[in-house]
């Protein structure tokens, strides 16, 4: 490209005088009423915010925050639209390779992927990436006519996508855009997978979940829940009896991991997976106008055992459905903690416990079935496991007890069997998750492929996102090509 024919730069800011901008706050509920509500924490951003922020971006001539995205989001060139003010043009940039953006503006750990990458953090706050995609799929929702969205000319090709969590949405997006007939396949009554079910509505509303399954749906993306496929309907029976050419299978791994150790039986103690389903699909976020007698925690303690952002998902919830101490107990300190540390300073700013260095070895009963307290031990932290992290080591003699009426543990999950049981010829690996290539997404069945956590375990809605997009490339091309596989 020559000098001349270049795109002009819209940002007439000199370098120097953009690295004295500074990051741009976006507005917050405030914490002590927050913390009795399920409304969305995070408040977004003005035009003139987003203006302003957009105007830090260096513009990079090699921007390593579009290298570090897991979907390739072109991050300067959506930038630049926002600063000129042509934001349904930023929205459209971004959706050349991210259908989810309201979304990933909201749950997606930026600070790991794209802002962790970006230039300006060498020296001052990082470009607010996230928060700008946010605001910019805001608002596009306010301003775009859906009826008129283009359609790709049909290809007669049809694909089956299995969970309508992130990466088979994101399949089932990048498809659709290619012109295949494209089945979306879920489980529970409601589509969006773990974003709907796992995800508090105070990060992310159940409304905006919504829009973006309406907006797929104006693409031509057609969804079926209720259907447990592996049960209602099995694999071989949707490629052979229903004539679907290709399947992607993006169920997530949702199966609840325990401690085993005493006392997990009680009443009170319940896995992550079943508190936030019961808080989001049951609608106890609604209450009092829906009522989940299981979940009433006014006036109860509340623990959750873990340090992701599932267990602070958790706890946070609790704290909204009236608990009067809310604990983190985690095994490790803080540093080592996975979970987002924006999502950790909210959570101490609307008054949760973390009790670290800190680990459960048996739950007490009241003598008549119900959860009472919960044995700890004092951890110390040792040499580095095969995560990286210091491997926690208990401290003899530290034990005590902490009273509690509710704990939910948050230590990870697995892969549920069901596909996998129901599908002959589909390898697995010993912890039962589905092999499939890391480039492809193809897995030991021809015109099978397999992303998101059910292929990696549990990780974030844009790595399965990733996942999704490789294999709707893959799925694309073996439909466009028939090759052998």
């Amino acid at each position: 490209m020559t000098e001349s024919s270049k795109p002009p730069l819209l940002n007439v800011l000199p370098l120097k005088e953009r690295m004295k901008i500074p990051r741009q706050h976006m507005l917050e509920q405030p914490a002590l009423e927050r913390a009795t509500n399920f409304t969305e924490v995070n408040l977004g951003y003005s035009e003139e915010l987003a203006r302003q922020e957009a105007a830090r971006c260096l513009e990079c001539a090699n921007p390593k925050c579009t290298n570090d995205c897991p979907v390739g989001v072109k991050v300067k060139d959506f930038v630049r639209l926002i600063v000129a003010g042509d934001f349904m043009g930023a929205a459209a940039k971004i959706r050349e390779d991210n259908v989810l953006p309201a979304i990933t503006g909201r749950v997606c750990p930026q600070e790991d992927h794209c802002e962790g990458g970006c230039l300006m953090g060498k020296k001052v706050q990082p470009l607010g990436i996230g928060y700008l995609e946010r605001f910019v799929a805001d608002y596009e929702q306010r301003h775009l006519d859906t009826s008129k969205l283009p359609k790709a000319p049909p290809t007669g090709k049809k694909v089956a996508i299995v969970g309508s969590g992130p990466s088979g949405l994101t399949a089932a997006g990048d498809l659709i855009q290619r012109g295949h007939e494209v089945h979306v396949f879920e489980a529970l009554h409601t589509p969006g997978g773990v974003l709907v079910y796992g995800i508090p509505e105070f990060r992310l509303p159940k409304q905006i979940i919504r829009e973006q399954i309406d907006y797929m749906r104006a693409m031509g993306v057609v969804f079926e829940t209720d259907v447990v496929v592996g049960k209602t309907v099995t694999l071989d029976e949707l490629m052979h009896e229903e004539g679907y050419d290709a399947v992607f299978i993006g169920t997530g791994a949702g199966l609840p991991q325990f401690m085993n150790i005493p006392g997990e039986h009680l009443n009170g103690v319940y896995s992550a997976n079943e508190f936030l389903t019961r808080i989001n699909l049951m609608h106890a976020y609604e209450f009092p106008k829906y009522d989940e007698p299981m979940l009433d925690l006014h006036g109860k303690q509340v623990a959750v055992i873990g340090g992701g952002n599932t267990a602070l998902d958790a706890i946070r919830s609790a704290l909204r459905l009236g608990a009067s101490k809310a604990y983190v107990i985690y095994r490790r300190s803080e540093a080592e903690m996975p979970a987002r540390k924006e999502e950790v300073e909210h959570a101490k700013q609307e008054g949760i416990e973390f009790r670290v260095l800190t680990n459960p070895i048996e739950f007490l009963s009241d003598g008549k079935g119900w959860l009472n307290a919960v044995r700890c031990m004092k951890m110390d932290l040792g040499e580095p496991d095969a995560s990286g992290r210091r491997r926690p080591v208990a401290v003899e003699g530290s034990e005590f007890n902490l009273p509690l009426s509710v704990a939910v543990i948050a230590i990870g999950t697995g892969a549920n069997p069901l596909i996998q049981s129901t599908t002959p010829g589909l390898n697995t690996n010993k912890k039962n998750y589905i092999e499939a290539d890391p480039v492809t997404q193809r897995t030991s069945r021809r015109g099978v492929f397999a992303g998101g956590d059910i292929v990696t375990g549990s990780a974030t809605v844009i790595l399965a996102m990733g996942a999704g997009r490789r294999a709707a490339q893959a799925i694309h091309e073996y439909l466009s090509t028939w090759c052998e596989w």
